[in-house]
């Protein structure tokens, strides 16, 4: 992917014109704070800028969307989280959010309404394989080509929300060898990550989840283990890792397959 700057407007921003974007990028705190994590945020953007929707983020003016708080049990913290943000959208009339991150994703679209938020919410694939089905964003396999990807399904983009295709569509559109794991789909195993078990040390047992993983997926001897969330992209990394895998083996978000395959 080329390393040219781009600049990414805030919503702000288009507040001060007197206009609205189409849509705006949620980016999260991994994908704001977390140095791999960025670089999905960046994917995103280029795709974004390369199809030319008019898009902005929120910048300072987004705070944690609470998804580790209430899985955590912390349902007061949540709604303090999830009211700041809602009354910042709501000041901006937002109708359509994508992100990069399930965890987002879920929270925004299936917990928020209730508490005032109304909106259309995306994940990234979602929105990349519209783009591709539309005629919008064209792709090669370039580098990929006849590469063998497995996907690994985050939980709360899957069993949470029962989207399984986006990502996969997206994927075979790199002319590649997709590849399914023994556990995939509705029976796809949690990287171990969710529920906030990210953020805290593990507890007593025979293995790691993400180990236990990986094992999976290294099992089908992969190019690469394509990823959409960023919780599951460093556990799968650290599993990559544990194997010793890290030459063999990448470990690369679907935003970022595209990103690269429109740079031909």
């Amino acid at each position: 992917m080329s390393n040219e700057a781009i600049h990414v407007p805030t919503m702000a921003d288009f507040a001060a014109r007197g206009e609205t974007p189409e849509i705006l990028f949620w980016v999260g705190c991994a994908g704001s704070f977390d140095d791999r994590a960025k670089k999905i945020t960046k994917a995103i953007v280029r795709i974004l800028s390369h199809v030319g929707i008019k898009f902005a983020v929120l910048g300072v003016e987004e705070s944690c969307s609470g998804d580790p708080a209430k899985r955590a049990g912390n349902e007061f913290l949540f709604q303090m989280q999830a009211m700041n943000n809602i009354t910042v959208l709501n000041n901006y009339s937002i109708k359509k959010i994508v992100t990069g991150c399930p965890h987002c994703f879920n929270t925004l679209k299936n917990e928020y309404p209730e508490l005032g938020g109304q909106y259309e919410v995306v994940h990234h694939t979602q929105l990349v394989q519209e783009l591709i089905d539309t005629g919008k964003l064209r792709v090669k396999g370039g580098a990929f080509l006849g590469k063998k990807i497995t996907f690994h399904d985050p939980c709360y983009l899957g069993r949470a929300n029962d989207e399984y295709e986006a990502p996969r569509s997206v994927i075979q559109n790199l002319d590649v060898e997709l590849a399914e794991m023994k556990r995939s789909k509705q029976n796809g195993l949690c990287c171990g990550a969710g529920g906030a078990q990210m953020f805290k040390e593990a507890e007593k047992g025979d293995k790691e989840v993400n180990v236990e993983r990986t094992a999976e997926a290294l099992e089908l001897k992969p190019d690469i283990i394509a990823t959409g969330c960023p919780f599951c992209m460093t556990m799968m990394t650290d599993g990559v890792k544990h194997f010793n895998k890290e030459e063999k083996t990448k470990v690369i978000d679907v935003a970022e397959l595209i990103a690269a395959a429109i740079d031909l």
